[in-house]
């Protein structure tokens, strides 16, 4: 350690601290990987024996299995002795410990592993969220505890191991005691979310317990699992919404199911995948909503998980046998869970009626891409626990000093949330353009050009104005009368000219053709309307001949009647 002063050149200032920081770091790290005994691969908390076994802070993965396995078979049966009842405010903050010997005990049954202690978070909250998605406590056992938990290859760039069930329903995943702290805080406020809303593509959290075994504490949560290992995934990329250092390193492309990010995609797919209206619609309320959540929890430097199963490119795989199709003809596991598939999670926007899944999408939501290959998506938001604490501020503070600021992908919540939906809504998911359809484009090829009354009779000739005029007087002549109420303006005015129609007064008492009208002077205040006859009470006189009396009017026009024998209007 004291190489340290030489190997950093003896610089001083901000900038020799830094470097002085970075090289004590590095140092550290290869003191420790270089400790007889140590494991010779690590990756965070994660490394892999002599045996050649993954390990977990030094514990095997099958010990961590088993232990996980044994601790909710006993938390859970425990559970259904107590009576249901509502969510309380002190139930997020209870936590529940059991020590499991290995000879057993009274309450623990024995086993091979060393001595371990399991703690379960908020038992009874998550027993209202198991229970709010449909989750009964055997089902939930049987899925986890039923059959030997299967390890997934990808740890991901944190190091932590991902387990699923036997039935692809759930993942555990190992989180971190900082992550544990704040998803316990979050529970309050994630309960109220849920309550409002269980269509989102948040993640559905389904407990968080912690193994305390060799003296580490093993803390982990079990959550949906987005990805049914069933369906062939040709794509998948990690999207957040920025572009520094968001290409996937040469050592993730070699793997067999690689992690793409922002940049690939752009260079990848750079025109989208398309959606329908409806469907898009759907989406992007339903990010809408979710970022709004995030961002009311400070919580950023999420992402969007997209895998991307290519149905054309899945049959031409399969290829063809003796002139038939070899289609694939698996099908995922029913999973027990509401709401846990892609399509679940959006289909409340865009079909309130009913279900739009079919079996052949697989839980996936249908979209194509620019060549019009058929594509199922499977999406939800990933890696929530990270709020935007002091290490966060630091780390956008320090990134953007050497990069655009708005690059980066720490960010303060509120815009990262903005970037994340205008990134997913303009880059990632696209509209399919809509096209006319073959019935208007006949319509408007042999459309007739419109011309006057005056000009050439047309094949169909349109109606001219008198036309037109006549066709309504005389549909609207057996119409009960509705006056006209005279606007302010011609009411005031010295003398007002206006033609009321044969088809506004009726049938009744007239001779004339429909399309004659006639002429009614009105004047405000002329002398020669004294003499003309006013109508009676009760009778409406258009044109000097008795109307029905308002008695055999709707009450509706027996008051607007009388509005208008109130007025200075004469006849």
């Amino acid at each position: 350690m004291a190489a340290a002063g030489p190997e950093s050149g003896g610089s001083s200032g901000s900038s020799g601290g830094l470097a002085d920081f970075s090289f004590l770091c590095c140092s550290v790290m290869s003191y420790r990987r270089g400790q007889p005994g140590s494991q010779t691969i690590r990756k965070g908390h994660r490394g892999v024996d002599s045996t050649g076994e993954t390990t977990y802070k030094k514990t095997t993965s099958s010990a961590l299995k088993g232990a996980i396995q044994l601790g909710i078979t006993h938390t859970v049966g425990s559970l259904s002795t107590k009576p249901e009842r509502d969510v309380l405010m002190q139930d997020f903050q209870v936590v529940e410990s059991t020590f499991f010997p290995s000879e057993g005990s009274n309450q623990t049954p024995a086993h091979h592993y060393n001595d371990f202690r399991f703690k379960t978070y908020a038992p009874v909250a998550f027993r209202y969220f198991r229970e709010l998605f449909g989750i009964r406590p055997d089902d939930y056992l049987y899925s986890l505890c039923n059959e030997p938990l299967i390890e997934l290859s990808n740890s991901g760039a944190s190091g932590s191991l991902f387990y699923v069930s036997g039935d692809d329903e759930f993942i555990i995943k190992t989180v971190q005691h900082k992550e544990a702290e704040f998803l316990q805080k979050l529970l309050p406020g994630y309960y109220m979310n849920l309550n409002q809303n269980p269509r989102t593509l948040l993640p559905k959290f389904y407990g968080l317990y912690c193994v305390q075994a060799g003296g580490k504490n093993i803390r982990i949560v079990v959550m949906n699992n987005l990805l049914p290992r069933s369906v062939k995934m040709h794509l998948k990329y990690d999207l957040k919404g920025s572009t520094y250092k968001r290409r996937a390193s040469q050592k993730e492309r070699e793997k067999v199911f690689p992690t793409y990010k922002d940049l690939d995609f752009m260079q990848d797919i750079p025109d989208g995948l398309f959606l329908d209206a409806d469907m898009y619609n759907a989406l992007r309320k339903t990010l809408q909503r979710d970022c709004l959540v995030l961002q009311s929890f400070k919580i950023m430097d999420y992402s969007l998980l997209v895998a991307i199963h290519n149905m054309d490119l899945a049959q031409r795989e399969h290829g063809v046998v003796d002139g038939t199709s070899q289609a694939d003809t698996r099908r995922p596991a029913a999973q027990r869970a509401l709401y846990s598939t892609a399509m679940e999670s959006i289909q409340g926007e865009a079909r309130r009626g009913g279900t739009i899944e079919t079996d052949d999408q697989m839980g996936g939501i249908p979209a194509r891409n620019a060549k019009g290959e058929r594509l199922l998506l499977y999406v939800g938001i990933i890696d929530v626990l990270q709020s935007y604490r002091f290490v966060k501020k630091l780390e956008h503070s320090w990134k953007a000093l050497v990069h655009d600021g708005d690059s980066v992908s720490v960010h303060r919540p509120g815009f990262y949330a903005d970037r994340f939906q205008h990134f997913m809504c303009n880059t990632v998911f696209r509209k399919i353009p809509l096209k006319p359809s073959p019935s208007k484009k006949s319509r408007s090829g042999t459309a007739v050009p419109r011309r006057s009354c005056q000009g050439g009779v047309p094949s169909q000739p349109p109606l001219c104005s008198e036309a037109k005029a006549q066709i309504t007087a005389e549909a609207d002549v057996e119409q009960d009368l509705l006056p006209r109420t005279l606007p302010v303006d011609e009411a005031n005015s010295d003398s007002v000219a206006t033609t009321l129609s044969t088809s506004s007064l009726g049938s009744g008492g007239l001779n004339s053709p429909a399309n004659r009208s006639v002429g009614v002077q009105v004047h405000k205040a002329d002398s020669s309307a004294k003499d003309l006859p006013r109508a009676a009470p009760g009778t409406f006189l258009p044109s000097g001949s008795p109307g029905p009396s308002i008695p055999e009017r709707s009450p509706e026009l027996r008051e607007q009647l009388e509005d208008l024998q109130e007025t200075e209007i004469s006849f």
